[in-house]
């Protein structure tokens, strides 16, 4: 970890320390968020700098995505005048390798290439939405651009997104209607793992247990702040799929960069709910070995 982390680490923790008494709930940690995100101009044009090959990629997906669900939805789509749901054969016949193809090449772009790409933007968000919210004064865009990642934090952040990915995709993906309430309360201990891997050096296993450690006593709020990007990426594809807005024009980029501000907001969300679970639970920390300190005098 460099002079200049642990310095601005230490900044964080007074902060932390000037504002003890004042608890932060779920919707006043999307407003610290929002300020963060636009009270700094350069980093709107920054972020909006790095996010251009992920926009890029995402309305290419999307409009891939959306073709390929509806494309589905007819071949599955019951035919006139047959009551039952459809056989297996039906379903065979009508499955053509084709579509078979075009689920696999989907499942390829969003395992690889998204991933990849929305991670170097979490890690720019993350990273930067820390600073400024450490220093009182804004950063130039000659700053953001001259204060470097550390390549271990790179190499660490990477192996905590594998863990997270891994587990969001095959472990809650299955159930995921199911449990929804506690996908979206572990959807943001996993998030705040790659925060803690780009802001702390942790990563992997160690990460995604600090940050279960750090979420206890905060689930609730966890569950409202992911609720709220959820509603948001669902209200978003849901009309396009509806108007077809996947067949091409302003729809899909409309979309897309709502999508894309969304995403940085969440991070950014992220970002200020770790400092908060992490702030409580070193309150928490200290006042029961002040009692401990009581008890043993006494």
């Amino acid at each position: 970890m460099n002079s200049d982390h642990i310095m601005l680490n230490e900044k964080l923790i007074d902060k932390n320390h000037d504002i003890q008494n004042q608890k932060l709930g779920g919707f006043d940690i999307l407003k610290e968020a929002l300020i963060i995100t636009f009270k700094n101009f350069n980093f709107i044009i920054f972020i909006l700098l790095t996010s251009l090959p992920l926009f890029g990629f995402m309305v290419y997906y999307e409009s891939f995505l959306q073709e390929t669900l509806v494309e589905t939805y007819d071949i599955l789509k019951q035919t006139p005048g047959y009551s039952g749901w459809p056989v297996p054969n039906f379903i065979y016949n009508k499955m053509t390798k084709h579509v078979f193809y075009e689920l696999l090449q989907l499942g390829f772009l969003y395992l690889v290439p998204l991933h990849l790409l929305e991670l170097c933007t979490v890690i720019v968000t993350v990273d930067l939405s820390s600073k400024i919210h450490a220093q009182e004064r804004p950063m130039t865009l000659k700053e953001m651009i001259h204060k470097p990642i550390c390549g271990a934090r790179l190499r660490g952040t990477f192996i905590t997104s594998i863990y997270v990915l891994y587990i969001s995709t095959w472990f809650y993906g299955a159930i995921f209607l199911v449990l929804l309430v506690k996908y979206l309360e572990w959807s943001a201990m996993w998030n705040m793992s790659i925060v803690i891997s780009v802001w702390e050096g942790i990563y992997g296993g160690e990460a995604l247990a600090l940050s279960a450690y750090f979420c206890k006593g905060s689930k609730g709020r966890g569950v409202l702040l992911m609720f709220v990007f959820y509603v948001w990426g669902l209200g978003l594809r849901l009309p396009c799929l509806l108007f077809g807005c996947y067949e091409g024009g302003i729809g899909i980029v409309a979309q897309i960069s709502l999508f894309c501000l969304g995403n940085v907001l969440k991070w950014v969300v992220c970002m200020e709910y770790f400092y908060d679970c992490k702030k409580r639970t070193l309150e928490k920390k200290s006042g029961e070995e002040v009692e401990q300190d009581v008890e043993f005098a006494a």
